[in-house]
């Protein structure tokens, strides 16, 4: 579906004045095929969603430094390529973590041994999770647990979009800088194993 231009320009408008309503119909415009373009690339409609959510996320946090005399597209199209080559570098770099995590740190031989080590990381990000107000578990177990898309779980709790991105990134600081007064060099394996869903 082709974005009307008009459209555009007025959506954009209120978008750079903080209009929640221009954020979310733009959001909705894109959607579609932005989540396949990053598929094409990413070969996951979990990652590809990630990509467009966060792209979003950083659209309103930069919404008044955006010109409305401009397209849209090739805009919210750089900072879609930027974020898949972040993720395939980090993609990349994690499997190598978790390959080096699993040879060093984790003695597959003894077994009784590596289940009272997964349920040590398992307490520390419990705790971790406690940290936050019911409203951020909330949401973040909807988005990390069941999976669900940020605007499934705007629907589902009667909020924006962009609450529900706000709420999942303030997690995810205060759950790792908990981790990291506690688990120290952990913290990354924590959260790969129980958190990211890598």
């Amino acid at each position: 579906m082709k974005v009307d231009p008009k459209q555009e320009h007025n959506l954009l408008i209120g978008l750079v004045n903080g209009d929640e309503s221009s954020f979310c119909e733009l959001y909705a415009l894109y959607k579609g095929r932005l989540i396949y373009f990053a598929m094409k690339f990413l070969k996951s409609t979990e990652f590809a969603e990630d990509v467009f959510q966060d792209a979003f996320a950083s659209v309103w946090e930069n919404r008044r430094f955006i010109n409305p005399n401009q397209p849209f597209a090739p805009y919210i199209y750089t900072i879609i390529k930027n974020r898949i080559l972040n993720l395939l570098a980090g993609i990349e770099k994690e499997t190598e973590l978790k390959q080096k995590l699993i040879s060093n740190a984790v003695n597959y031989t003894q077994g009784t041994e590596n289940r009272l080590l997964e349920n040590e990381y398992e307490d520390l990000f419990q705790k971790a999770l406690n940290t936050l107000t019911e409203q951020q578990r909330r949401i973040f177990e909807l988005s990390r647990t069941e999976q669900k898309s940020h605007k499934e779980i705007a629907e589902e709790l009667n909020i924006s979009v962009y609450t529900v991105q706000q709420h999942i990134s303030t997690s995810l600081k205060t759950i790792r800088e908990y981790l990291k007064k506690h688990a120290g060099v952990l913290t990354d394996l924590i959260l790969l194993l129980f958190c990211l869903n890598l």
